[in-house]
């Protein structure tokens, strides 16, 4: 058997010593390499990639001519850098030396024209100069920094925001932008002017304040109210995760509407496209042909501090994508997950890479010999799936699940019992036939469940499978309740069950069942976690969730930003039909987070709403012709604007827009992250 290595993972230093090109200094990026158009800083004294991107667009494009928003009385003319291929980039360092073989000496030209250090060893397999990917772009890594870079600024963080005074010093020397340039004092002290793409005090409290806040589902996030500091206003210790929930789910509501933020807004949906589970060739097509205009949009705003490498990156992450498929399996998540794992094994400080080892070595024999033994028949916490191996009679019977927590028992009364019957009958596979008979479709809601009994137990309609005679019957109406239900990669609470809890495990999403024109999501609070059981053996058991639904109707209790696809509910607003079940598998779990600017009636009322994904699934979409995206491809925004108004102050922000955009339908395939990355 034979090896081959694929390619390597690692960040962005790494990268460096991996592949023998340094990724610091001018020359960092090894694609862009000796033909980047970085430049160092005047007072700065930093690298920066201000203006780098402009040769990405189209020969056409209006940025292209503009000389005052970007590098001032520049047009830019020139081609983006070609990216060479693997043999003619071992025809480049085939004659530099390997550090094994003599001692590291700099090779002429370094940091100037190019950043080469040595010949890796990797150009030794006689195969690495035909891998289309030899070195992965991390980004995780990426991702990380380009967020913190955008928060700290944004906020204002004191030593770690890039628009600081060196900053603004050298915005006088490249940009024309007199509002942001350092005003000459007289008496030495400097003044630095508010830029308007920063938050005062009171509205970075009130960001820190929502953050605190926030309720998401178990493992979807750390708890984000500990990196809370409220005397400062200001956010600190977050992990990547964090940073990748927030980038990606919370950042677009955090800076929402206004023309400045959309750069910012945009570049989120960037890498929420980009951290789908499964791509398609022509999404990633549009991520590139979008990238360079986004970049653009934010040089713009920022000043040239603000675009080091990182801001740089993500220009070239659809193409790898491309050639590399998912992000999920060249990132270090579940390496950085597994170094983790393997730190958490040394027991003997003074022998830590032994104690290690000892321990690896340990579980990896005892996963080994674990499938000669017979599974266990026990049932733990470990291998509790939810299997209660009865027989599955029809569709819609006991289908696998896991409850926990106290089990009560109740009745049902009258109208929670026709509801439920009703309920269960249209959502069995067996029952389709009856449904669709166009007597029975006029009268589905009010007479079905009536006329299914007399129908099945009328000799001259000759049904005779035992199973539908029980299902005609309807339910006992003894039922058993519990708080807690995993099903489907979900883990759902009850909302009495969720109360005083950091987290939000209530939230219930299901497509609309209607038979009209117009179907629509229904979002809703799970009350109650009901099992009911059918008379007649087999054992015939079905798991119910009755909620509390919000007005669906668009515009008055719903809204979906026609741009970027963000749903909101008013949280006052109840569906008026009495229809609270759906079967426990249907069901799709969401949060709700309050909007962070919370200054007037009308955003006070409205929640926005963020789908999960199951923990482990990967869906796909069949009755669609697009390729499911983890996390929805924003199917909203398949075109960036070129138009930006950097003349609007954060002071007057009144988010109105958001509730301005009204779709006449929801975003069905808002469908979940890859969240299942925890720190």
């Amino acid at each position: 058997m034979r090896a081959a290595l694929l390619w390597t993972i690692n960040d962005f230093p790494a990268y460096g010593m991996l592949s023998g090109w340094m990724t610091a200094g001018r020359l960092a990026c090894p694609y862009c390499m000796e033909r980047t158009k970085a430049f160092q800083l005047k007072n700065g004294g930093k690298p920066s990639w201000f203006d780098c991107h402009r040769q990405f667009l189209p020969n056409n494009h209006m940025f292209r001519r503009n000389k005052d928003a970007f590098y001032k009385n520049r047009i830019e003319r020139s081609e983006p850098p070609p990216r060479l291929t693997g043999e003619q980039i071992w025809n480049i360092v085939q004659n530099f030396d390997k550090i094994s073989d003599v001692e590291q000496l700099e090779i002429e030209g370094y940091g100037s024209t190019h950043n080469w250090t040595k010949r890796s060893i990797f150009w030794d397999l006689p195969y690495w100069r035909h891998n289309l990917i030899r070195h992965n772009l991390d980004v995780m890594h990426i991702e990380k920094n380009v967020f913190d870079n955008i928060f700290n600024t944004v906020m204002d963080i004191k030593e770690k925001t890039k628009d600081n005074a060196k900053a603004r010093m050298d915005l006088s020397l490249y940009c024309k932008r007199k509002n942001l340039e350092l005003p000459k004092q007289s008496g030495g002290k400097i003044i630095k002017p508010k830029a308007n793409y920063t938050f005062t005090l009171q509205q970075k409290r009130a960001i820190c304040e929502w953050v605190k806040e926030l309720r998401m589902p178990d493992g979807y996030v750390s708890n984000l109210g500990r990196c809370v500091d409220m005397k400062e206003g200001k956010l600190y210790g977050m992990k990547s995760h964090d940073c990748h929930i927030f980038m990606k789910r919370l950042l677009p509501i955090a800076f929402s509407s206004e023309q400045i933020w959309k750069p910012i807004i945009e570049l989120s949906q960037f890498f929420r496209d980009l951290c789908s589970t499964s791509l398609r060739e022509d999404v990633l097509n549009k991520l590139e042909e979008n990238i360079p205009i986004v970049l653009c949009k934010l040089e713009r705003i920022f000043p040239p501090g603000f675009f080091d490498s990182m801001e740089h990156l993500p220009i070239h992450l659809p193409f790898e994508a491309l050639l590399g498929g998912p992000v999920q399996y060249r990132w270090m998540y579940p390496f950085e997950r597994f170094l983790h794992h393997l730190k958490k094994k040394v027991k003997n400080k003074a022998h830590v890479e032994g104690s290690i080892v000892e321990s690896y070595l340990i579980e990896e024999i005892s996963y080994f010999c674990e499938y000669y033994f017979n599974q266990t028949s026990i049932d733990t916490k470990q291998n509790d799936e939810g299997d209660d191996s009865i027989e599955q009679n029809l569709s819609i019977f006991n289908l696998p699940g896991c409850f926990a927590g106290e089990c009560k028992t109740r009745y049902l009364d009258d109208k929670e019992f026709s509801a439920a019957m009703n309920h269960i009958l249209i959502n069995c596979d067996e029952i389709k036939p009856y449904i669709d008979d166009e007597q029975v479709d006029q009268f589905i809601e009010a007479e079905f469940a009536k006329w299914f009994k007399n129908y099945v137990h009328d000799p001259l309609n000759n049904v005779t499978d035992s199973n539908i005679h029980s299902l005609a019957w309807g339910p006992l109406r003894i039922v058993k309740c519990w708080p807690i239900y995993k099903v489907n990669g979900f883990k759902f609470h009850t909302r009495s069950h969720s109360s005083g809890k950091s987290t939000q495990n209530y939230g219930i999403c299901v497509k609309g069942t209607g038979y009209g024109e117009y179907e629509n999501d229904f979002y809703g609070q799970l009350n109650e976690i009901i099992q009911v059981e059918y008379t007649g053996l087999p054992l015939k058991r079905v798991v119910l969730f009755k909620c509390e639904w919000f007005d669906p109707t668009i515009g008055k209790g719903t809204k979906v930003n026609k741009e970027y696809g963000i749903i909101q509910i008013r949280k006052n607003r109840r569906y008026g039909k009495y229809d609270p079940f759906i079967i426990a598998h249907k069901a799709i779990q969401v949060y709700f987070a309050p909007h962070p600017m919370r200054n007037t009636k009308e955003k006070a009322e409205w929640w926005f709403v963020f789908k999960t994904k199951a923990r482990g699934e990967i869906e796909i979409e069949t009755t669609e012709d697009f390729a499911y995206q983890e996390d929805g491809t924003n199917q909203f925004n398949n075109h960036i604007s070129n138009d930006i108004d950097i003349t609007v102050d954060l002071l007057d922000t009144n988010n109105e827009d958001m509730d301005e955009d009204e779709n006449e339908d929801e975003d069905d395939d808002e469908n979940n992250e890859d969240e299942d990355q925890n720190e």
